[in-house]
């Protein structure tokens, strides 16, 4: 689970002036509010860098504008409204995991079949942000697997480098087991991949935390959970999105293992030996996702920065 590290979703307050299915007033243009329905990947150019975030847009009944969002902190939640004015758009949400206690408050303008805007967090910084469409990543035929890629070597953090590259790494390998003994940097496989199937074990102290991430943009939750329900942030759950149909979790100190399969936005986790999640979509990143550019390849990235954790037998099998 993420939380200073992760991406915000939220309420959303819409004042529509107009129905959004209104004609183009014989302009020859899309009608505005319609070309924001759909979903868009976020870049936020903040002063440590660009941050990823999300965003979908849905029309409720006729007149109002509903989605959800991810910011740069907390989890995916509902939008309930969007205000839309001539080609511009605002909404505000509450704080979710940051510091400050002030809305977080988006306004933009849909420029040329892209969004760009200011974005406010709830501390006052002001930052711009871009926005594309994001792909629909379906694919027209069945894949068919690769050879397996043994992703971990056995003594050594080969073909793995810290996401935080300015920042110690705490990661340490040794006997086919990497372990994060405390809090600290996240850590990624310098090898990107498309569509693929991973097998991946676990082992977490009492209280624990960690996520696999796939492509580094959805994170598959890693938690010491095992007698809550199974909501999207918990143990299994894709998170902020998709819930585990069950909670499969073994107790704090014994091995588990997540058996994924990734083509497109489609995603299979088996849990500990359980499908908890058959053949659902991912409707788009989940916090702490490296970037927003869905449709490039991307790493498997491991979670390091909420507690102690380790990982071993990590292999992959890529598509063809």
């Amino acid at each position: 689970m993420l939380r200073l590290s992760v991406a915000v979703l939220a309420l959303f307050t819409i004042a529509p002036t107009k129905s959004v299915r209104f004609a183009a007033s014989g302009t020859g243009h899309e009608p505005p509010a319609d070309s924001l329905l759909g979903r868009w990947d976020i870049t936020i150019a903040t002063d440590r860098g660009p941050r990823p975030s999300w965003l979908e847009v849905e029309l409720s009944g006729r007149d109002a504008l509903v989605g959800r969002f991810v910011a740069i902190v907390g989890s995916a939640r509902p939008i309930s409204r969007i205000t839309m004015t001539g080609d511009s758009l605002r909404f505000a949400i509450p704080p979710q995991w940051e510091d400050s206690t002030g809305d977080l408050v988006v306004e933009g303008r849909i420029q040329a079949g892209k969004l760009a805007g200011r974005i406010t967090m709830p501390n006052g910084k002001s930052y711009d942000w871009t926005a594309v469409r994001a792909p629909a990543l379906r694919r027209d035929k069945t894949p068919t697997w690769g050879g397996t890629i043994n992703l971990l070597d056995a003594n050594s953090l080969a073909g793995w480098r810290p996401v935080e590259r300015d920042r110690e790494n705490q990661w340490t390998v040794s006997s086919g087991v990497l372990r994060s003994p405390k809090g600290g940097v996240n850590i990624m496989t310098e090898r990107t991949f498309t569509d693929f199937k991973l097998h991946i074990e676990f082992r977490y102290p009492k209280g624990s935390n960690s996520g696999v991430y796939l492509r580094g943009r959805h994170e598959v939750q890693i938690e010491d959970a095992p007698g809550l329900e199974s909501p999207t942030h918990h143990f299994s759950g894709v998170y902020g999105f998709l819930e585990p149909t069950e909670n499969a979790a073994k107790p704090a100190g014994e091995w588990q293992s997540y058996d994924i399969t990734l083509v497109g936005r489609m995603v299979t986790v088996v849990a500990n030996g359980k499908t908890v999640i058959c053949n659902r979509e991912i409707p788009g990143i989940t916090g702490g996702a490296l970037d927003s550019d869905e449709g490039a390849p991307g790493p498997i990235m491991l979670q390091g920065d909420h507690g102690p954790i380790e990982y071993r037998n990590i292999t992959l099998n890529p598509a063809r």
